[in-house]
């Protein structure tokens, strides 16, 4: 979507953000001279009623839940083309995905701005909603009065109401941060479902990493030494797999928080905790990262809770190896923020065999399966059956999202296939290239790769994609 000049009377500066299924854009509101966040509803879901209902949900739950700790909803209206949107109030300083890019906040910092998130939660859940989707880039920051910031939570498209919530529920979340019932539609959920949530935000901040899945969730302290044992407590009774262990409502919950806040002064809990970053043992050294989250291809996923870092030694590249390390390769630094490295089913293609070796790097492996994220990375999974069939099924994916814009053939000492492009997907406006590759030397595996990038000159694009193809090694 290029950028509007105009919404209903708003005056549009910049874009904020990308959903998967709406736009976000800063404007001004001229009558008011102040900033405010405009959400419309992505071009490619006008059709769809049952999403243009879900979008407009949002703004009425967001509307319900009135609340300091829930972002305020000022204003609803249509474009000409019958696209809903909704004005809200501007976060001036970012989401907490933001502030861990950043650098990861101090243990006490972490814990009073979950405790401000749990509070909004409380407030919700006080007014009937469960969120379903408390996330870092859905708890936002925004500047409050003598200098105080405001923690704010957003983005109510999955939320539901707790009236509505104990019978079927489709499943809905996101990975790291979802509880176990989430994923189980006839369990029913409760607030307890973003008490889970919360503490899985605490985790990313104190840690630096996103959890595991539930139930294989490493202590906070086997990724970050020197987190505070009150504070791992803490963490871990709020992602207890069974939710009757859980900090009974949010709000109890945050007074914990604020408790642990008052008592960790001085010592080792009081440093500031740097993201988990791979550390170096020489240039071949291997060091395992608490990293997880959930790989989408063609519809199918599957996830995974550690990574294994191989660094290259030039700075602005990495080497990624898979949990099996029988798949390798070198990205761009950029990209290797997340791993999710537990492999992946063919059947999400309509390919026979069970499940093989497989491989996500992105800048968040969350928002992958959406192509209207702005995220680039790569997936690589290996194939251990016969070559046409996946070649055949490769050529045939569309993706409904994109521009295609043809094929082309590679090949070198290791490797051979046709790489097909695709352009201008979604509202993201990625490239994405995709190719079945045949080892030269006729020996399986064959291997599925996906790579997203930023839409640039075809002739960079083209380097990059041969570049990454050439350091892949995949082994049987």
């Amino acid at each position: 979507m290029s950028r509007p000049e105009l919404i209903g009377r708003y005056r549009i500066e910049r874009r904020l953000g990308t959903g998967a299924f709406g736009v976000v854009w800063l404007a001004h509101d001229d009558r008011l001279d102040a900033p405010v966040a405009v959400k419309v509803m992505a071009e490619n879901w006008a059709y769809r009623m049952d999403v243009r209902e879900r979008f407009l949900a949002e703004a009425r739950l967001l509307r319900k839940g009135t609340s300091a700790g829930v972002v305020q909803v000022f204003d609803v209206g249509e474009l000409p083309d019958e696209r809903p949107y909704f004005v809200m109030e501007y976060a001036d300083r970012g989401t907490l995905d933001d502030r861990l890019t950043a650098g990861a906040p101090s243990v006490e910092e972490s814990l009073s701005l979950t405790a401000r998130a749990a509070r909004g939660a409380a407030d919700l859940h006080e007014a009937g909603i469960v969120h379903r989707d408390i996330k870092p880039s859905n708890v936002l920051l925004a500047s409050g009065s003598e200098g105080q910031e405001r923690v704010l939570l957003a983005d109510l498209g999955l939320a539901k109401n707790l009236a509505q919530a104990s019978g079927l529920t489709v499943i809905a979340g996101s990975a790291g941060y979802m509880a176990p019932e989430q994923a189980e539609p006839f369990d029913g959920i409760d607030a307890r479902a973003d008490v889970y949530s919360l503490g899985a935000v605490l985790y990313h901040l104190v840690t630096g990493s996103v959890p595991g899945p539930p139930g294989k969730v490493l202590p906070p302290a086997k990724v970050r030494p020197d987190v505070p044992k009150g504070v791992q407590r803490a963490v871990l009774r709020a992602m207890a797999p069974d939710r009757e262990r859980r900090w009974p409502t949010a709000g109890a919950f945050a007074d914990e928080l604020d408790r642990l806040a008052g008592a960790t002064t001085g010592g080792a809990g009081s440093g500031r905790v740097r993201p988990a970053r791979p550390a170096r043992r020489g240039r071949a050294g291997k060091v395992l990262a608490g990293v997880a989250a959930l790989v989408v291809v063609a519809g199918g996923g599957t996830a995974a809770a550690e990574a294994l870092l191989h660094h290259d030694s030039t700075p602005d590249t990495e080497r990624v190896a898979d949990a099996t390390g029988r798949i390798s390769v070198t990205v761009p630094r950029s990209w290797g923020r997340q791993v999710v490295d537990s492999g992946w089913s063919p059947a999400d293609l309509g390919l026979s065999g069970g499940h093989q070796p497989g491989l996500t790097l992105a800048q968040d492996v969350n928002d992958w399966n959406d192509l209207n994220s702005p995220v680039s990375g790569v997936f690589v999974g290996a194939y251990g059956g016969t070559a046409k069939d996946l070649a055949a099924k490769v050529g045939a994916v569309t993706h409904h999202s994109c521009s295609y814009r043809g094929s082309r053939a590679f090949s070198d000492a290791a490797w051979r296939g046709t790489v097909r492009t695709w352009t201008s997907c979604g509202t993201s406006g990625r490239a994405l290239d995709e190719v079945a590759l045949t080892p030269s030397a006729g020996r399986p595996p064959e291997v599925y790769v996906q790579i997203r990038y930023e839409a640039g000159s075809a002739d960079k694009g083209r380097a990059s994609t041969n570049r990454i193809l050439r350091s892949l090694h995949v082994t049987a």
